[in-house]
């Protein structure tokens, strides 16, 4: 299968940083010396020549729970809160020029989707080919979006080419945070925004729950999952040459008890309770009177930020 031209033109080798060219087995390097092959629906595979061993790890991870993870996100409560994050994403990201955007760890293309017409180019990068197949499913427009597997930490996309790039729930599964700032920062064009949404445990009482639960639950891998602390996260940030713009925290007990239900098995059942979308919306609203308070506004347990390179 074919690559289009414009995304062509935005790909690199991994390893090299050279432009790539198509032929009959896949794309390869200019002096043919390096070869990738494309899936049968359409995907460049770039990880199977650079993978981290933390990238590896989360690829063998999410092909084993891509299933049960989509399942979860179908549950009314589960509907209803992602809804209440997905207003508040939209509303820092209203702002966000689209014309070329990436979204990496992308997963099965949440971003784009809340994104919808508005982007004009999307390409998404994801290390689970199964995550990248359901992306390709849900957004059909092969002229809008390109899918590729890739690592994070090392992007085989061109430099200073993206208006913006976002992440959500990504980041914590990258350990080496200051590589993957480096690559964003380097696709993105000057001026360029990054956008992301990502579990936060500044407050210490998340901070135990999540080290315990993390261990116990099979749809969690503690040794590639760590969520993101401000301390940890501003810096490295920093370092890459990113200027903080946004740093708000969402969901309190609310999202503790409703989003859960890939490691809370109760939380499963808590779809046959007449009259659950009310009473997660009025948990929503509960939640975030309490993470608008000055005192409370980085205890919440989702972050949502945005960081500009300077132009």
């Amino acid at each position: 299968m074919q690559i289009a031209e414009k995304f062509m033109t935005m790909l690199r080798c991994p390893l090299s940083g050279a432009p790539l060219q198509q032929g009959d087995h896949g794309l390869a390097s200019r002096d043919g010396s390096l070869h990738y092959r494309i899936s049968p629906s359409g995907v460049p595979l770039f990880a199977e020549h650079f993978c981290t061993d933390d990238a590896r790890r989360q690829q063998a991870h999410f092909e084993k729970i891509a299933g049960i993870y989509i399942n979860n996100l179908g549950y009314p409560h589960t509907q209803e809160y992602a809804a209440y994050l997905d207003r508040a994403f939209l509303d820092i990201a209203a702002e966000a020029s689209l014309g070329s955007t990436a979204e990496i760890c992308c997963g099965s293309g949440e971003a784009f989707r809340l994104l919808g017409n508005k982007v004009g180019t999307g390409l998404g990068i994801d290390i689970s080919l199964s995550m990248l197949e359901a992306a390709k499913t849900s957004l059909l427009d092969a002229e809008q979006y390109c899918f590729v597997q890739g690592d994070a930490t090392r992007l085989p996309l061109a430099d200073g080419l993206f208006d913006s790039v976002f992440i959500i729930g990504g980041i914590h599964h990258v350990n080496d945070r200051q590589q993957l700032f480096r690559e964003v920062f380097r696709i993105l064009k000057p001026g360029g925004r990054f956008y992301w949404r990502e579990p936060v445990s500044d407050f210490f009482l998340w901070r135990w729950l999540r080290a315990l639960i993390y261990r116990l639950s099979p749809s969690l891998d503690d040794k590639t999952e760590r969520p993101l602390l401000y301390r940890e996260t501003v810096p490295p940030l920093e370092n890459a040459g990113f200027v903080l713009k946004t740093w708000q925290t969402y969901g309190f007990f609310g999202y503790c008890l409703l989003m859960n239900s890939d490691v809370l098995v109760f939380n499963r059942a808590f779809r046959h309770i007449p009259g659950i979308r009310g009473i997660t919306r009025l948990a929503a609203r509960l939640d975030h009177a309490i993470t608008s308070l000055h005192a409370f506004r980085r205890y919440g347990l989702i972050v949502i930020g945005m960081a500009e390179k300077p132009g």
